[in-house]
């Protein structure tokens, strides 16, 4: 791993949960995190396992219909906020939707966004601190996690120290 980029196979669902716990030990308010990857991919598992590490046993679904699942966690100082764009035939729908003033904010009501589909709402969103890139390999998936910010430097750095028991990075 360098500074700003890591991989890992992860070879089953459990071990994309496991990711998820991993990275909710490394958020910090205001980041905005992009999470690629075809249908099936694990993003939705990659979220739901950072939702449990932080103390969520309510359901975790993709936010498809609603757009939107916003997370209250007493564990948290900040609010989670889990978006999914797929639907989204134009871009334009983000601005349509409001959505916009939940990215960018800072002090107190800066929260975590994690975004599901990011290329469907275009130049809109700002530029991800972290991208996680979900791939299918065989039975398998590859986590390619590349910091876009210091913030996302930080996030990686962070991450790095809580990976005991999980697959090598590479």
């Amino acid at each position: 791993m360098n500074d700003s980029t890591l991989t890992m196979d992860l070879a089953d669902t459990a071990a994309t949960e496991a990711l998820g716990a991993r990275l909710a030990c490394a958020l910090a308010p205001g980041l905005c995190v992009f999470l690629d990857g075809d249908l099936g991919a694990g993003k939705t598992t990659l979220v739901r396992g950072l939702l449990r590490a932080l103390g969520h046993t309510g359901k975790v679904k993709s936010p498809t219909f609603t757009l939107l699942e916003s997370y209250a966690i007493s564990s948290l100082n900040f609010p989670l906020y889990h978006f999914d764009f797929y639907r989204f035939t134009h871009p334009d729908e983000f601005i349509e939707a409001g959505l916009d003033e939940y990215f960018g904010q800072t002090g107190e009501s800066a929260g975590v966004c994690l975004v599901e589909w990011p290329d469907k709402a275009g130049a809109h969103l700002p530029q991800p601190d972290l991208r996680i890139a979900l791939a299918v390999v065989g039975e398998a998936r590859r986590a390619r996690l590349s910091a876009g910010s210091e913030g996302g430097r930080a996030c990686l750095s962070r991450l790095s120290v809580a990976a005991e028991g999980l697959p090598p990075a590479t």
